[in-house]
């Protein structure tokens, strides 16, 4: 019977956070099996993410030319790479219809700091070493970059990830972009190399950011040192209406995507979540937070 409940709660699933390929980093699967795989689980949308280049280009061409039964996604990511922070490459993504900017992953300062000893996010090759980025000067105010970007979020309506900054960095990027009109916020796996405690989720979730908790902590690698209780902590720290879980998925090594889902799902019911609560934390939450209702409704209106 579990089974069966985990299966019936995947349908209309959303993935904001799918690592497939190509990618300088190992992957276990393309983007087009992801589809395949999400399309064969009733997912409703999945999110492509790549450190290292935008997948909107990609994206808009699968929608042209194998057309998916599910949304595809896409979204900004201000490395090294795109050219750290990068107003023309943000421009160029919501042109092309990016709905997520985040700010930088594995070139924030703070994931460098973390890679000291242990190289997070390997490529299959040596690459050249990251130039170290932060969104804040020595002084602690927000870069004029970082506001004019803001801006343009704002202006697109569009999703701000916190990447992987600190949460000290986290804080006045926020409390920013709020005054500056943007209204969709998230902070990725935010109990994994951002630094928020309880506490920390708990007023971000006050001031309305969703938190993504990531399936390949609990089902992939990591998992011996995610236990079922950390789960718990971290849901209820910032609540289910707060709470999204995405994959994080499409690493060599780990389950796909779907799998991680499924994983987690299993644990959410064991823990003693109703499928109403587990359907806003890997749906519906997704959703509001990325406006896909409110898409998909201006598209049948224009048609």
């Amino acid at each position: 019977m579990t089974d069966n409940r985990i299966e019936a709660l995947l349908v209309g699933a959303i993935d904001l956070h799918c690592h497939s390929g190509p990618s300088v980093m190992p992957r276990s699967l393309n983007h087009v099996e992801a589809i395949e795989q999400a399309e064969a689980a009733g997912l409703r949308a999945v999110l492509f993410k790549d450190h290292y280049y935008s997948v909107a280009p990609v994206a808009a061409l699968l929608k042209e030319t194998i057309n998916p039964k599910i949304e595809l996604l896409t979204g900004v990511p201000l490395n090294n790479t795109t050219g750290g922070l990068n107003p023309y490459a943000v421009e160029h993504g919501f042109k092309l219809g990016a709905r997520i900017v985040w700010m930088p992953t594995f070139s924030a300062a703070n994931h460098i700091r973390h890679s000291h000893r242990r190289q997070f996010l390997p490529t299959k090759e040596t690459m050249l070493a990251p130039r170290a980025l932060t969104v804040v000067d020595d002084r602690g105010a927000l870069l004029d970059d970082v506001l004019f970007i803001l801006d343009q979020i704002a202006a697109y309506d569009a999703i701000l990830s916190a990447g992987h900054l600190h949460i000290s960095e986290i804080w006045p990027l926020f409390t920013e972009a709020k005054k500056r009109g943007v209204k969709r916020l998230l902070v990725n796996h935010p109990t994994f190399l951002i630094g928020a405690g309880a506490p920390d989720m708990r007023e971000l979730a006050n001031m309305g950011a969703y938190l993504e908790h990531s399936c390949c902590m609990w089902a992939g690698v990591q998992g011996k040192n995610y236990t079922a209780q950390s789960l718990d902590d971290a849901i209820k720290a910032g609540g289910v209406d707060n709470t999204i879980i995405g994959s994080d998925l499409g690493q060599v090594g780990n389950p796909t995507p779907v799998e991680g889902f499924r994983h987690v799902i299993g644990m959410c019911i064991e823990l003693g979540y109703s499928d109403a609560e587990i359907r806003k934390m890997i749906s519906e939450n997704a959703s509001r937070l990325v406006g896909l209702d409110e898409v998909q409704g201006l598209s049948s209106a224009a048609e």
